[in-house]
């Protein structure tokens, strides 16, 4: 299988986190793609090669051209007017109900408040080389998109940063650029047919779902904790089905606490059943590996042995298949975890 990966990803490296009101190292760091990266690299069943590179355009495609603006110069922009600082995070953010009755705001000139503008959340903060970094992901995406497009049967991006959180015109969770949404309006201009999404990380793929919601073309299928416990929290409800022309073609798999591997299983057949009545050209799956049972951000209850199930119950639908890294943060379990999930998806 062929596994796409830059070094280009180590220039996110934020310092800190503030998660669940604390400060501490984040979740998110560039040793998870290095992890993923020495595990399948001790595997020979894996063949590496670097990403071409596409620019801006697909990425515009599918997001705010002011939220690709902003991030390019952001961090850059509150140095001069804030002074030094490794992490830059939102103080203010942009709630609609600060201006009720007063109508819509206009984007803010201030730093401080264009991050609150452009972010919707605090544990995501940019560092000096987080544009570039967000840039390569979406590079990696794409080559291995091209990959399948070009004949392989499935191709795995090494991606990092994640993308799935990050909405048309808003970045956080982790996410800047939704790697899985650029692809999926890659692959469906390219072959002018559907394609399927499926998001198999703990937590919701909001942005994805945003992106897509009245969209007919692009079939966005989730398993994730019930967001009644689970970040995002505010999607990934089983009512959100899609609007307008896109109506049917989201579905949401909300997971009880503690969901194993049998149950979890049951549930993805009947996500891939969905998939096979779409009739996708390509699906891309947004893998998140956070669904382990013994990840610090998750609670339900997947094994190595359930990850390679799942990745072979993927792989028997016999679609062209591009596979995307999101999420996954049980650093030592990781890199096997990953390996399991692709050697199932490959049948080997």
């Amino acid at each position: 299988m062929r596994v796409v990966y830059t070094l280009r990803h180590r220039l996110h490296h934020p310092q800190h986190e503030f998660e669940a009101s604390n400060i501490q190292e984040p979740l998110e760091h560039p040793g998870r793609a290095e992890i993923i990266r020495a595990a399948l690299a001790a595997d020979s069943a894996f063949e590496f090669i670097a990403p071409d590179e596409y620019g801006t355009d697909p990425i515009a495609a599918v997001h705010d051209p002011g939220l690709i603006r902003f991030l390019e110069s952001a961090w850059e922009e509150y140095q001069r007017e804030r002074g030094h600082t490794h992490d830059v995070v939102p103080d203010v953010f942009a709630m609609p109900a600060l201006r009720e009755g007063m109508g819509p705001a206009k984007e803010p000139t201030a730093i401080g408040m264009r991050l609150g503008w452009w972010c919707f959340e605090i544990t995501t903060p940019l560092t000096q080389g987080t544009y570039e970094a967000a840039r390569s992901a979406v590079d990696v995406a794409l080559t291995a998109a091209d990959h399948v497009l070009g004949g392989e049967r499935v191709a795995y991006g090494l991606c990092r940063p994640p993308g799935h959180h990050a909405a048309r015109a808003v970045y956080g969770g982790y996410c800047f650029f939704n790697n899985a949404a650029v692809v999926a309006q890659h692959v469906a201009t390219t072959t002018g047919g559907k394609v399927s999404v499926l998001d198999v990380d703990y937590h919701h793929g909001n942005g994805t779902q945003q992106i897509f919601y009245d969209r007919g073309d692009v079939q966005f299928v989730s398993l994730h904790g019930d967001p009644v416990r689970a970040y995002p929290y505010l999607t990934g409800f089983e009512d959100e089905v899609g609007a307008g022309a896109g109506r049917g073609a989201t579905a949401n798999f909300p997971l009880a606490e503690g969901t194993g591997d049998e149950q979890y299983l049951d549930v993805l057949r009947g996500a891939c059943d969905k998939i096979v009545s779409f009739a996708p050209e390509v699906v891309i799956v947004s893998l998140g590996l956070d669904t382990y049972a013994d990840d610090p951000i998750g609670d339900l209850g997947l094994t190595a042995d359930g990850f390679e199930a799942a990745g072979a119950l993927v792989g028997s639908l016999g679609l062209r298949t591009v596979v995307l890294q999101e999420g996954g943060y049980a650093v030592d379990e990781l890199g096997e975890n990953a390996r399991r999930w692709l050697h199932g998806i490959a049948g080997t």
